[in-house]
């Protein structure tokens, strides 16, 4: 099939004996003369400006449409994804031949609906959105044709898919696409139901965890590209973990026109430094004990003697969940000790008073709202009262302009909530209490901060206990990194799934 002549030849180079027929020879010779992807002008409509790279970008999406092919926009975080696709928009809109121009279908987590209807109103104000969502929507249907983009939710998404499937959209866009890197998912088996003529993925990380989670990205873009799911596995030998040199060079070869990642220090120079550092925090006894009795009991329940790594993962991520948040705090394992002090409450608030009295800003993350909201009776103690977003919170939009606006200098984010779609330019101190597995993870929490329109410098800092699994976690953290970095690398299963005992032993030491 056409999706897969990239794979193809890749597959054939250099060997010149092979034969071609017609159609693949005029194809090879029709990319062959392509000249290469160039910046495209600012559409007129367009209130704002576009940087030469993003400029950029919108050549790539134009390329794409050319040989009729979907792709990942796969920039950064914070280096304005979301803006070059609705330049796209802008620019189809005005090169539409007479009214029959199909509406764009944009999908995104529930979090960033605010966030598309607020960037497409301030910067392609012309063009007529629609939000599918919440329970007084009508079904799917030709009302979305009065409008040039319906913006609709994952959940929505997968609520509707029946009705979603019988209409045809110019452009279906994934945003966060890293929402369907598992193809079993209903979710992931509702976005590849979808009639769109064209296909972009948004995502700063498609590759969170392993190559096969480009399967089930790709499988909407380019249904077929990579084949079926399981000979895709076969070919990378993603069962026996991470694939060869060869495989993986070949995966590249297929899969590189399809991606467009640019990363801040080759585009965005302009933006002021950004440092990083680990605070190490000792525990105090009280603290100790309680960590190192947890850590006695996964010892001898995980790790017997000559028994080899256990099979159940599910009891590993559960020995290190519980071993995390003993080193976050008592509260989190025993709630009737929430009021005690931990070894990071007492360094985040030192931390604290000494940058906001300074008159710099912060915002602080953690993977355990609990944990967050210990914190937050803390500051309120001390005097500092903050701002506050997890999961549940429904004015995500006013809490974010009420920081922005200087109202709060803390702000108290959950890392599933507010990791992504956040524009929090008013900080410039980022602290991570809880560092975990995916280092891009802890990169988007910080990008919140360190993005287009930030003018002062960004400091992050990560609150490591000492002598637990944490400073376990940030040693093994580089096998992450590496595959978080190269899009297209050679990959490695899911973390936990290829620990071995070693790995163990190591981590519960």
């Amino acid at each position: 099939s056409r999706p897969q002549a990239f794979l193809l030849d890749s597959l054939l180079a250099g060997r010149p004996e092979v034969d071609f027929d017609a159609n693949y020879r005029q194809w090879r010779e029709e990319l062959d003369s392509f000249a290469g992807v160039g910046p495209t002008p600012v559409p007129a409509g367009f209130q704002g400006k576009l940087r030469d790279y993003q400029q950029a970008g919108l050549g790539w999406m134009e390329y794409l449409s050319r040989f009729g092919f979907g792709g990942i926009l796969a920039d950064d975080m914070g280096l304005g994804k979301t803006i070059q696709v609705l330049a796209l928009f802008q620019k189809e809109k005005e090169n539409r031949k007479g009214d029959g121009q199909l509406p764009a279908l944009v999908v995104v987590p529930r979090s960033l609906l605010f966030n598309w209807r607020d960037e497409a109103a301030r910067f392609t104000p012309s063009l007529k959105v629609h939000t599918h969502s919440g329970l007084e929507r009508q079904a799917p249907g030709a009302h979305f044709g009065a409008h040039d983009i319906v913006l609709t939710t994952y959940g929505t998404l997968l609520r509707d898919a029946e009705d979603f499937a019988k209409v045809e959209f110019s452009l279906a866009v994934l945003d966060e696409a890293t929402v369907v890197k598992n193809a079993a998912s209903k979710t992931a088996k509702a976005v590849r139901l979808l009639r769109a003529r064209r296909r972009l993925a948004l995502s700063g990380t498609p590759v969170e965890n392993h190559l096969g989670e480009l399967w089930s990205i790709f499988e909407f873009l380019n249904p077929g590209l990579l084949g079926r799911v399981s000979a895709f596995k076969d070919l990378l030998k993603l069962r026996d973990g991470a694939p060869g040199t060869e495989d993986a060079r070949l995966l590249v070869s297929a899969v590189r026109p399809f991606i467009l990642r640019r990363t801040k220090a080759e585009v965005a120079k302009d933006l002021p430094e950004r440092s990083e550092q680990t605070l190490h925090c000792e525990m105090d006894k009280e603290q100790r004990r309680l960590y190192d009795e947890l850590l006695r009991h996964y010892q001898a329940a995980l790790l017997r003697a000559g028994a080899p790594a256990p099979r159940n993962k599910i009891h590993v991520l559960e020995a290190l969940l519980r071993l995390r948040q003993a080193a976050c705090h008592p509260g989190l394992i025993d709630p009737g000790r929430a009021g005690e002090d931990s070894a990071k409450l007492e360094t985040l608030s030192a931390s604290l008073a000494e940058i906001l009295e300074g008159g710099h800003r912060a915002l602080v993350f953690s993977q355990f709202t609990r944990f967050l909201a210990i914190v937050r009776r803390r500051l309120e103690q001390d005097g500092l009262p903050c701002l506050y977003l997890d999961g549940r919170t429904r004015d995500r939009k006013e809490k974010v302009a009420e920081f922005q606006k200087g109202a709060h200098p803390v702000f108290l984010i959950s890392l599933k909530a507010g990791g992504l779609g956040l524009n929090l330019t008013a900080a410039d101190y980022v602290f991570l209490l809880d560092p975990w597995w995916n280092p891009a993870t802890e990169a988007q929490a910080i990008d919140r901060a360190h993005r287009i329109g930030q003018e002062r410098n960004v400091f992050a800092y990560r609150l490591i206990c000492k002598d637990t699994v944490e400073e376990r976690v940030l040693e093994l953290q580089a096998r992450k990194r590496n595959l978080a970095a190269l899009v297209t690398s050679a990959g490695e299963e899911g973390f936990i799934e290829s620990l071995r005992r070693e790995d163990l032993e190591f981590l519960f030491s």
